[in-house]
C-alpha cells in the first residue's frame, strides 16, 4: 500500500510538471547504492520512471523492460548545481580568438562528465529590453541547444538618470515582476568592481530593494574598484611598468578590496531587507563579515570557488600563472584553510565555478599583463572529483556537506528545492553514481571543454563520477557523453523564500 501510495505521488508532481505518461522513457532501476543527501545516507534502490525518482527501498521491483544498474559499493548523490558559469545560449556565434571558447553545448558536455547536470547561467539584459523578450529568446535557445538542464541569473548594470527623465526599467519593480514571473529570480553580478557602481550607486540600492521586493535574489561579484585601481596604479609606476606582470596579479586586487565591498554589501542587505549572495568569496575576512551579519539574522548568503578551495596565491609565481587569473584572485593558504572552514560550519553556501573557458594558449600568452588579463578558468569538468577528492577524502569535510555545498543548497537559494538537490520520490531523477575508490590524475587531453586544458592538470584524485542521469536519462557513463544538444530544459526558479538551511556551527 505505502509504496503504491508514493508511486501515485510522484506520477501527479510529474504531471504537474508538464511530463505526460505517454513521454517518459522506460523505467531505470540503480539498485544497491548509497544513497547520500544533506541530512544522512542510507543504503536503498531506486526506482525511476521517465523523468522522476518514483520509489526508494530496498529491493525494488522493476516493470518488465526496466534497466536496471548495479551500484554496488558506489555512492548516490544528487546531481550537482553549478550556480556561476558563462556558457553562451547561442552556438551559432563563433567565439573570439582570446575569448571565452566554450558555448552552453561544449561547456555542458564538460559539466556532464564531472556529475553536474544544472547550470546557472549568467546573461546579460540590457537596461530597456523587455523583460518577456529576454526571457522568451534565452528560454528558446536554452530548449534548443543545452545538454544540462539550465537556470537563468539576469546579469544587469541599472544607470542613474537625469531628473525629469524616465527612470531606468531596471530599477523599477514592475522589471524584476515580470522576470519572477518567468522563473527568473536571481540578479547581478560585477557591478562594484567597476567605475560606475561609485558614479551610479543609489541605481544600485534601489534595484537590491525593488528586486528584493519582487522575490530575486540578488548576486554581487564583491571587490571595491577605487581600492584596486588604487592597487593597479602603484603597479604601473613599478619597475617601469614591469609590476603589471602577472606575477602580480593578487596585489591588483588585494583582499581588503573584497571585504570592503562584502561589508558595503552587508549594509545594503541591512539597509533594504534583501537577500544578498555574494559571488565567489574568497578571503577569511570577508567569511568572518559574512558570518556576523548571518549571526544577526541578515539574509546574507556565500559562494565560492573551486580555485580558490584547491590553490593559494603562489601559482602566480609558476611559469603556468597565467592559467590561475580570474577576479577575485587567489589568496594565501590562511583564506583558503577558512574557506574549507567557512563550508564546514555552514556560512559558505555553494561552489560556483565561474567558468570561462579562455584556450591555454591565451591564457599563457606572454605578452599578457594585469591591463590585458584573460580572466576565468576551465573547472567544471574536473571540480566534483577534486571536491571529493580533498574535501571528503581528506577530512575537511563530510559527504553530507559535500552534497550540502555542491546542491542542495543551492536548489533552496535558486528556488528549485526540491525539484533538485536532493534524491527523494517526486524529485527530478538527477543522480550522480559516485566510484569513491576509482584514481586518476587528472590531465589536458580528456578535457571536454574547448578550453583544451585542466586547472588542476597533475593531481591525482580519489573518487570519480562513473555515469550521470538528468531527469531519468543516462547523459554520461563510463568516460562518454550520451546525452544530446536539445535534451536539457530550462528549469525556472520559485521566487526567493527565506531557506532552511543547515545552523551556524561554531
Amino acid at each position: 500500500m505505502r509504496a503504491t501510495a508514493v508511486t501515485c505521488l510522484a506520477m501527479a508532481l510529474m504531471m504537474q510538471s508538464g511530463v505526460t505518461q505517454a513521454q517518459l522513457p522506460a523505467e531505470l532501476v540503480i539498485r544497491n547504492g548509497l544513497i547520500v543527501n544533506e541530512n544522512g545516507r542510507m543504503a536503498a534502490d531506486i526506482r525511476i520512471s521517465g523523468e522522476k525518482i518514483v520509489e526508494i527501498g530496498a529491493g525494488l521491483k522493476a516493470a518488465p523492460g526496466a534497466k536496471e544498474i548495479n551500484a554496488a559499493g558506489m555512492i548516490l548523490m544528487p546531481g550537482i548545481i553549478d550556480t556561476h558559469t558563462h556558457l553562451p545560449l547561442d552556438v551559432s556565434i563563433p567565439p573570439p580568438a582570446k575569448g571565452n571558447q566554450d558555448n552552453i553545448i561544449t561547456g555542458g558536455r564538460a559539466a556532464l562528465a564531472g556529475g553536474i547536470t544544472t547550470l546557472g547561467d549568467f546573461i546579460r539584459i540590457d537596461n530597456n529590453e523587455d523583460p518577456n523578450a529576454f526571457a522568451d529568446r534565452n528560454i528558446a535557445l536554452i530548449g534548443k541547444n543545452s545538454i544540462a538542464d539550465v537556470y537563468i541569473h539576469a546579469s544587469v548594470t541599472p544607470m542613474d538618470t537625469p531628473k525629469g527623465s524616465p527612470p531606468d526599467p531596471l530599477t523599477q519593480k514592475a522589471t524584476f515582476d515580470k522576470l519572477a514571473a518567468r522563473g527568473i529570480v536571481s540578479t547581478g553580478e560585477d557591478f562594484m568592481a567597476r567605475e560606475q557602481y561609485d558614479k551610479n550607486s543609489l541605481a544600485w540600492i534601489t534595484l537590491f530593494r525593488v528586486s528584493g521586493e519582487a522575490g530575486v535574489l540578488s548576486m554581487v561579484h564583491a571587490e571595491d574598484y577605487s581600492i584596486m585601481a588604487d592597487a593597479q596604479g602603484r603597479l604601473t609606476t613599478q619597475d617601469g611598468g614591469a609590476g603589471l606582470t602577472i606575477k602580480n596579479f593578487a596585489k591588483s586586487a588585494p583582499m581588503v578590496a573584497e571585504v570592503l565591498a562584502v561589508q558595503r554589501s552587508v549594509a545594503i542587505a541591512e539597509a533594504t531587507g534583501s537577500p544578498m549572495y555574494i559571488l565567489h568569496t574568497t578571503s577569511g575576512r570577508a567569511v568572518k563579515v559574512i558570518e556576523d551579519a548571518q549571526r544577526r539574522g541578515l539574509m546574507v548568503y556565500s559562494e565560492t570557488r573551486p580555485w580558490n578551495l584547491f590553490g593559494t596565491e603562489q601559482g602566480y609565481q609558476k611559469p603556468d600563472g597565467g592559467i590561475y587569473v580570474g577576479g577575485p584572485p587567489l589568496r594565501p593558504k590562511w583564506d583558503q584553510d577558512m574557506l574549507w572552514d567557512g563550508i564546514r560550519r555552514g556560512v559558505i553556501h555553494t561552489i560556483g565555478t565561474d567558468h570561462t573557458a579562455f584556450s591555454k594558449e591565451a591564457k599563457l600568452d606572454v605578452t599578457q599583463t594585469i591591463n590585458d588579463k584573460r580572466m576565468g578558468q576551465n573547472t567544471l569538468q574536473d571540480y566534483p572529483p577534486m571536491m571529493f577528492s580533498e574535501g571528503v577524502m581528506k577530512d575537511r569535510i563530510t559527504l553530507e556537506q559535500m552534497v550540502a555545498v555542491t546542491s542542495t543548497n543551492a536548489a533552496k537559494l535558486m528556488g528549485l528545492y526540491p525539484r533538485k538537490g536532493v534524491i527523494a520520490v517526486g524529485s527530478d531523477a538527477d543522480i550522480v553514481i559516485w566510484d569513491q575508490t576509482k584514481k586518476k590524475i587528472l590531465n589536458d587531453k580528456d578535457q571536454l571543454s574547448r578550453a583544451g586544458y585542466s586547472t588542476y592538470a597533475g593531481k591525482e584524485v580519489t573518487g570519480l563520477p562513473i555515469t550521470t542521469i538528468r531527469r531519468g536519462e543516462i547523459v554520461y557513463d563510463n568516460g562518454k557523453v550520451i546525452g544530446q544538444p536539445g535534451s536539457g530544459k530550462y528549469i525556472p526558479g520559485a521566487k526567493f523564500q527565506r531557506p532552511v538551511l543547515r545552523p551556524l556551527s561554531d
